[in-house]
């Protein structure tokens, strides 16, 4: 597929790095830039809406949509079904609005291959060690379910290299500020290219693929 007049960014990160406030204050400053609202068959965490966070459904309607080819891409993470609303990306994109998709590494290159010119961006946390905290933090899972996210975490970091740029959550403001830069295609994203920041960051993100 060829983007029509719209642009496509896929934004990935692991659980616990901050992904979700990202955006969310990426879009706040750019009204002009939407998120497109996953569909998932995991239960509702406190405080998300139906049709506002995602659009939560069974497995039995979420398997009915994939059997109608209405998904641009699906993915199983953490034992729960996601998937993106092919018609939602394409009238968006049609219709000149900017697409932000929020999906995993699995997600990402599936949409890469049917939207070559979109653009990939990987967050990863400042070290291992902030990214359990982040999860202990936020109270909604066991140690044996953080165990587990830190081991998908580390899976998923060790595809990085496969985006087109990474940006490092370890100050929110200074994350946010190359998000934007990213988005608006200004010089100083040039330094976030993936193969900069690997040059840049070479022991971090060993560290966070091990």
């Amino acid at each position: 597929m060829k983007l029509s007049k719209g642009n496509l960014f896929i934004i990935t990160a692991a659980s616990g790095t901050g992904k979700t406030s990202l955006v969310k204050a990426l879009v706040a400053d750019n009204p002009n830039i939407k998120v497109s609202i996953s569909f998932t068959t995991r239960q509702p965490r406190v405080g998300e809406k139906d049709g506002e966070d995602y659009f939560f459904l069974d497995e039995i309607n979420f398997k009915k949509m994939i059997e109608n080819d209405e998904f641009l891409e699906t993915a199983k993470c953490h034992g729960a079904l996601y998937g993106t609303s092919k018609l939602t990306v394409k009238e968006a994109l049609e219709k000149g609005e900017d697409i932000i998709l929020e999906i995993d590494y699995q997600g990402a290159f599936s949409v890469k291959k049917l939207f070559p010119e979109s653009i990939s961006i990987f967050i990863i946390p400042p070290s291992i060690g902030a990214l359990e905290d982040r999860l202990n933090n936020r109270g909604q899972d066991s140690k044996e379910d953080i165990k587990l996210r830190v081991a998908a975490a580390r899976n998923e970091m060790s595809h990085l290299e496969e985006f087109d740029y990474v940006t490092i959550n370890d100050d929110f403001e200074k994350a946010l500020f190359e998000l934007k830069a990213i988005i608006q295609s200004k010089p100083e994203a040039f330094k976030l290219k993936t193969k900069n920041q690997i040059l840049n960051y070479k022991y971090l993100i060993g560290e966070l693929k091990k």
